[in-house]
């Protein structure tokens, strides 16, 4: 890459190996080098968050349900997602990439692109800046990170993609065709299975088989898809890396371990959910104006209710008495699934609906309050009496 012409764009995508379960394995030592699986307990209904690599090797993958990896890896180690040392650990993360650069574009908790085009005289190569954020990742924070580094987005992340794990790959304008041109057509963004049969039935595998059709042909199999694929195929991605990247939505889901009808039961389910999402808000320093209930029943039949404040919420009992507000209009018959997200997100700082008489200074002080314990006692640390489960009776 020439590091004396800034004009170039510089893009590093950094994306953590295993991050949930590396950050299980740095929290307790003695999971080290065990196939750990993050996501629950082995015989519940949930899916698989990430896994460890000892665990990939029996063929566990994220989204794979859990009673599935533990067929496949009955000796893993089971663990429940731990959401606040993974943000902490990411917020550690960025840390060290805003060192280096202020563009930054999250893609997830433990993904990244940089932009470092502006940082070269001050840092050296996007190679040499890269190693530094790798090395520093490691010995600070006793994670793995790959690396990949390219004049786009879509080739960086191609390449921390294909150097996995620990890995660290550059892609120069003259490797493209030799990098693309031998790799499955899955390899480019956009191509999903559906995609991908559509093509393999026209006999292109390949990037070099899809390089060689024109705009006007895919254009027509796939419309206005078709030009991104046709430019993709080619190494040309002209997207910027966006250092404000607000999400759409926040929202918490969980899967019962045996299926519910009892209110008092799902209320719980529901005060906690607006808990997590109430918290992951002021995390992002974000509110929302639309409240969202999602519910699968037993048949797997799915279902969502919105409504929408007058004002933005980032409160949980808020929250929390929509979601119920939306429960009371569904038939409660056994339930799997329950799942509370806020959409129509805004930072700016309206005043707030309170269900209580408090000033709003007051309560937002408490809410920082009990956030502050949180961030450093644990998640269990602090919680709603309604909560917490009454202690069993000796047996006499």
């Amino acid at each position: 890459m020439d590091t004396d012409n800034d004009r170039v764009p510089s893009i590093i995508h950094c994306d953590m190996d295993a991050f949930f379960a590396s950050v299980e394995q740095l929290k307790n030592p003695e999971l080290r080098g065990k196939p750990v699986i993050v996501g629950g307990k082995p015989h519940s209904r949930g899916v698989v968050s990430t896994c460890s690599y000892e665990a990939r090797k029996y063929g566990v993958r994220s989204a794979m349900p859990l009673a599935e990896a533990y067929r496949r890896c009955p000796e893993a180690v089971f663990i429940p997602p731990d959401f606040s040392a993974y943000q902490e650990a990411s917020d550690n993360m960025h840390k060290i990439f805003s060192e280096y650069t202020p563009l930054i574009e999250p893609i997830s908790l433990d993904e990244a692109f940089l932009d470092v085009t502006k940082s070269l005289r001050l840092f050296g190569s996007p190679l040499v800046i890269g190693q530094k954020i790798k090395e520093r990742i490691k010995n600070e924070l006793g994670l793995i990170v790959s690396v990949g580094i390219a004049h786009n987005k879509f080739l960086a992340k191609l390449a921390s993609d294909l150097s996995k794990p620990d890995g660290f790959l550059v892609v120069t304008p003259d490797q493209v065709r030799e990098l693309l041109d031998p790799l499955d057509i899955r390899r480019i963004w956009g191509i999903g299975e559906k995609t991908a049969q559509r093509l393999y039935e026209l006999n292109i595998k390949t990037i070099r088989d899809l390089c060689r059709l024109e705009e006007a042909y895919l254009t027509n199999l796939f419309g206005s898809c078709g030009s991104q694929l046709y430019l993709l195929a080619r190494g040309i991605d002209r997207r910027k890396v966006e250092n404000v990247r607000k999400a759409k939505s926040i929202g918490r889901e969980t899967t019962f371990p045996t299926d519910i009808s009892d209110m008092d039961d799902l209320e719980k389910c529901l005060l906690t959910l607006a808990g997590d999402v109430a918290r992951s808000l002021r995390r992002e320093r974000v509110k929302g104006y639309t409240v969202t209930l999602k519910i699968k029943y037993q048949d797997f039949r799915m279902i969502t209710r919105s409504k929408t404040l007058d004002k933005p919420t980032d409160l949980e009992e808020v929250i929390f008495a929509e979601a119920c507000f939306l429960l009371q209009k569904l038939v409660v018959k056994p339930i799997r699934l329950a799942g509370v997200s806020l959409h129509n997100l805004t930072d700016c700082d309206e005043p707030q609906l309170s269900m209580f008489e408090e000033s709003r200074e007051q309560k937002a002080e408490l809410v920082k309050t009990i956030d502050r314990i949180k961030d450093k006692y644990g998640e269990k640390s602090i919680t709603r009496a309604r909560l917490v489960e009454p202690k069993k009776k000796p047996a006499p």
